[in-house]
C-alpha cells in the first residue's frame, strides 16, 4: 500500500513540529511565545514539497494542487494538535496548559480542550494562509484554468 505524499509531507510537517517543540521543552525555552510562531517554516517545507512532487508528476492544474496542499498541512496540524493532547494529559493535564497559556496569548484559564480547539483555529488559518501563499509562488508553473 502506497501512502500519499499529502498524508507522508503532512507527517514530515509533524516531526518537524514535535521535534522543535520537544527541544524547546529540553532547552527550557518553551517560555518564548515568539520561538512558537517558527513552526509556520514546517508547515511551509511540507506543503512546498507536496507542490513540487505534484509538478514533477506533471500535475500542473491549480485546483488540484490547492487542494493538496491544503490536506498537506492539514494532515501536519491535525497530526500535532492529537499530539498535543497526549502530551498535554501525559504532563498534568489542565495544569500543563495553564502553564503554556502564560507564556502565550490566551486569558483566563483554559482546559486542555479549549487550548487544543483554539490551536486547531489558528493551524486552520496558517494552512490557508500558507497554502495561498504557496500557490501564488508557484502560480506561473500551473496551466491557466
Amino acid at each position: 500500500m502506497k501512502i500519499s505524499k499529502e498524508i507522508l509531507n503532512g507527517f514530515f510537517i509533524f516531526l518537524g513540529i514535535a521535534i522543535f517543540f520537544l527541544l524547546m521543552e529540553v532547552l527550557n525555552l518553551s517560555h518564548l511565545f515568539y520561538l512558537r510562531l517558527l513552526n509556520v517554516l514546517f508547515i511551509f517545507y511540507g506543503v512546498n514539497r507536496t507542490l513540487e512532487q505534484n509538478l514533477a508528476e506533471g500535475q500542473n492544474s491549480f485546483l488540484p494542487n490547492a487542494i493538496s496542499a491544503l490536506i498537506t498541512s492539514f494532515v501536519g496540524v491535525v497530526l500535532s494538535i492529537i499530539a498535543l493532547l497526549i502530551y498535554s494529559f501525559a504532563r498534568g493535564g489542565d495544569a500543563y496548559v495553564k502553564s503554556l497559556s502564560q507564556a502565550f496569548m490566551f486569558g483566563g484559564e483554559p482546559s486542555v480542550m479549549t487550548y487544543s480547539l483554539c490551536l486547531f483555529f489558528e493551524g486552520s488559518a496558517s494552512c490557508i494562509i500558507v497554502t495561498l501563499l504557496l500557490m501564488l509562488y508557484w502560480n506561473n508553473k500551473y496551466k491557466a484554468d
